[in-house]
């Protein structure tokens, strides 16, 4: 996962810390259970670099898991340690209804394996006992994991506190990894968040003994399998990439781009952003995505910045591509790939739709890939046939793709799930995402390409 923040600043506490602790500045102590496969793996030391609302500075510092602290870090001026999400002896308490019968069964399903050894090594097919066994510790297991999980909950960027088990239906609607929750990142941010502080620079270091994976006092950014989970919901935004000009996102379906008129259209990607980058400049959109489209969206931090941009867009030197589900077969009229000259111009009585205008509508250029058929699952759980289709267009113009799609100078079949031009089920969003964006850095003039796949 990119680093949100900043490291740079953050990296430099870390560094002394990690120098305080091999001359006994600092000390860490040992506050819970570490277990037989983590004795001596190391851990993660975090320090997140924060604004109050006053505008004084404070450093907060942590480390990875539940078992340890770093004693005396305020007094050494190292900043505020922060504590875990959910303290080792909730944890176990959640843990002692089921941990007597999992190990039971373990040693079980350990004595039926055993049996099972033949001379050769290799081993028979399972018994249906064995079988059982098995699916009753799963059973288990997973009553247990879910009420660990059930006890994090997260402060986040727009002030409302999100449940790891809310976060997971969201994004996965599955158990998350064990040990979510007790990375260094989300301890900080949550903190942070809870208190109203601005994060300024934020960063990750390794500290143990070299291994295959680590190296002592390396940065680290943080990592995929468990703080991708829950730092974008966490953040408000999923930041694919950031530094001191400009930030590229994932923009999820059914956010706003920029503000709109009123008070209910105020959260959009500008507003998220500029809460995390207080120093970003107040417009700092160069191009949009429709509500209901998602993808890739760069945005610039400075004016010098926001200027390049607009002019690399005005003159057609960023590309673009974009995936689709249509509602059905690529009419046999048209060729697996291609491109099409439209005409349209705004309805003025029906804003903001769309209508085909071959005097007075502006051209919209867009080449077209078939790239298969596939079967699509609705939320009620019928299938039916789609295409998924590549579209990159040549133009920018309003509602370009949904168009080319839906219109009868198009293809004649909408994107699934669109509300302006074709039909959106309940729960369904709609099937279109950009996917890729390249353009020159507005700062350092070297070639910037970000490719990110759709969720569908």
């Amino acid at each position: 996962m990119f680093p949100p923040f900043p490291q740079e600043e953050a990296f430099a506490v870390c560094k002394k810390i990690i120098d305080a602790l091999e001359h006994g500045i600092l000390q860490l102590e040992q506050v819970g259970k570490i277990s037989a496969e983590r004795s001596g793996q190391g851990i993660m030391i975090g320090v997140a670099v924060c604004q109050k609302a006053d505008g004084t500075s404070v450093i907060l510092n942590t480390v990875s898991g539940i078992s340890k602290k770093i004693k005396g870090s305020e007094a050494a001026g190292f900043g505020i340690f922060v504590e875990p999400i959910v303290s080792a002896e909730k944890i176990e308490s959640a843990l002692e209804k089921n941990d007597f019968q999992i190990h039971q069964l373990t040693e079980k399903i350990n004595l039926l394996k055993k049996k099972r050894k033949r001379p050769d090594g290799k081993f028979e097919n399972q018994t249906e006992e064995e079988i059982q066994l098995v699916k009753q510790r799963s059973f288990l297991c997973d009553e247990s994991l879910k009420k660990v999980f059930g006890l994090y909950s997260f402060h986040c960027a727009d002030g409302k506190i999100r449940s790891l088990l809310e976060i997971c239906r969201k994004t996965q609607n599955t158990l998350p990894p064990t040990g979510t929750g007790d990375c260094c990142a989300p301890k900080l941010l949550d903190f942070a968040f809870k208190n109203n502080f601005s994060v300024k620079s934020m960063a990750e270091v390794f500290y143990g003994k070299n291994n295959k994976f680590r190296v002592n006092g390396k940065l680290c950014e943080p990592c995929d399998e468990r703080c991708a989970l829950i730092l974008p919901e966490m953040l408000g935004l999923e930041i694919l990439y950031q530094d001191e000009d400009i930030v590229v996102v994932n923009k999820q379906s059914g956010l706003l781009s920029v503000p709109g008129r009123g008070p209910e259209k105020q959260d959009c990607i500008v507003n998220r952003l500029k809460k995390l980058f207080p120093q970003c400049i107040p417009q700092p959109s160069v191009h949009r995505l429709d509500m209901e489209t998602s993808g890739i969206l760069v945005l610039a931090l400075n004016e010098d910045s926001h200027r390049n941009l607009c002019k690399q867009f005005e003159e057609k030197k960023v590309q673009k591509r974009y995936i689709a589900l249509i509602d059905g077969k690529l009419p046999e009229k048209f060729s697996k790939n291609g491109t099409m000259e439209l005409y349209f111009r705004v309805d003025i009585e029906n804003r903001p739709h769309q209508i085909w205008d071959e005097i007075y509508g502006k051209n919209a250029v867009t080449e077209w890939n078939w790239i298969d058929e596939e079967i699509y699952s609705s939320p009620d759980g019928t299938n039916r046939l789609c295409t998924r289709i590549l579209f990159i267009p040549h133009t920018g113009r309003t509602h370009q793709l949904r168009l080319a799609a839906a219109d009868i100078h198009g293809f004649g079949v909408p994107i699934i799930g669109d509300t302006l031009y074709g039909h959106c089920e309940k729960g369904e969003r709609l099937m279109l995402h950009a996917e890729f964006l390249s353009f020159i850095h507005p700062a350092t003039g070297k070639l910037m390409e970000f490719s990110c796949p759709a969720s569908f």
